[in-house]
């Protein structure tokens, strides 16, 4: 059966919403802003987080308050379906348009979580799958200039980390040397597939040559190949490219220069249950590896992004680590992977780990 078979169906009772914000200064030094969705229905609640990367967005949707017309009996499928007929945005255009894919999983996972929590189930009871402990890395730029310090100050705390690393073109030769010596790095990620980001990386023949030779057991994400050049620095190394960025539906890992053996899933980024199921599906029927990526979630979606990969890529390269690893110089007693997904009895959600420390007890 289809994954996303077994969820259409199931019943959803609206009755109100809420939005609740969240900042936090994060390592990079820009302030983090998403928004909690809180769908309220039958005594329960469902919550989805907008990981919408624009500031100001987030701060226009809380003034306008639950202004959307959602109210009612639905199904998943059903619910989706009125997500179709509404502006997301109300009074505002967000600059990019993968942000309404961003605004819509926020409302989608809090259907999902809702209509379990009604339901009385878990989500890994109706998908009829086991949640397996998830390998996590740390995702981390190297700073400006760059230094190893990002890498070797938490190896300091957690020697047993691995990491996605950033690669930039002012990476010197002692750099990759360092980094290579660690024997931590598991994904080179060079943003070439991002336009008009702040993080965009302009395609670098030399940078993609140096990297692919001297990390020879690493992923290679969003390369941008449309030059002849850029193509022939990573002729020999096809195996290893994957995709994130341009990645928002089935058709993308289709459409992809390189067709990946492993690819970066990010709910977010397909918006809709529907869409990112049928990219299990895919992924699995055709023997495609996944794994999952963050996007600075600050509340309920990191937990959410986690149990996803339990579910469906535990063993992965996942960019998913729990909070606290962002910070250079990392607290001790954060959970160390692979991460208990230790889901919630009901609902699309991970038991808090206070609960799970009461029910051990």
């Amino acid at each position: 059966m289809p994954l996303y078979d077994r969820i259409r169906a199931l019943p959803l009772t609206v009755e109100t919403y809420a939005l609740h914000g969240l900042s936090r200064t994060v390592s990079s030094g820009f302030e983090r802003l998403t928004t909690l969705i809180e769908l309220r229905g039958g005594g329960e609640a469902g919550i989805g987080e907008d990981v919408t990367y624009e500031a100001e967005a987030h701060p226009h949707q809380q003034r306008l308050g639950p202004v959307l017309a959602l109210a009612g009996s639905w199904t998943i499928e059903s619910f989706s379906a009125r997500l179709d007929a509404l502006d997301l945005f109300p009074g505002y255009a967000p600059a990019q348009a993968v942000f309404r894919r961003y605004r819509r999983w926020a409302f989608e996972s809090a259907a999902l979580d809702l209509a379990l929590r009604q339901a009385g189930q878990p989500l890994h009871a109706v998908v009829e799958r086991e949640p397996r402990p998830v390998n996590f890395t740390v995702s981390s730029r190297m700073g400006d200039p760059p230094t190893l310090d990002p890498v070797s100050h938490r190896l300091a705390v957690y020697p047993w980390l691995r990491f996605k690393l950033d690669a930039t073109p002012d990476w010197s030769d002692e750099l990759i040397a360092a980094l290579v010596a660690t024997g931590a790095v598991d994904t080179i990620d060079f943003k070439g597939a991002y336009r008009g980001t702040v993080v965009d990386n302009p395609a670098d023949p030399v940078l993609y040559r140096r990297i692919a030779e001297a990390f020879p057991d690493a992923w290679l994400e969003d390369p941008d190949l449309e030059s002849e050049a850029a193509r022939a620095a990573l002729a020999e190394h096809h195996a290893r490219i994957t995709w994130d960025a341009p990645i928002h539906s089935v058709d993308d890992i289709l459409a992809a220069p390189v067709l990946p053996r492993t690819v970066n899933l990010k709910p977010s980024r397909f918006g809709s249950l529907q869409a990112l199921f049928e990219a299990y599906d895919f992924c699995a029927a055709r023997g495609i590896a996944a794994y999952g990526g963050g996007q600075y979630e600050l509340g309920v979606g990191r937990d959410q992004i986690q149990l996803l990969a339990a579910l469906f890529h535990a063993d992965g390269p996942n960019d998913i680590a729990p909070a606290g690893y962002d910070d250079v110089d990392p607290a001790p007693g954060l959970p160390g992977s692979p991460l208990d997904p230790r889901p919630a009895a009901s609902g699309f959600r991970r038991q808090p780990e206070t609960d799970r420390r009461a029910a051990d007890s």
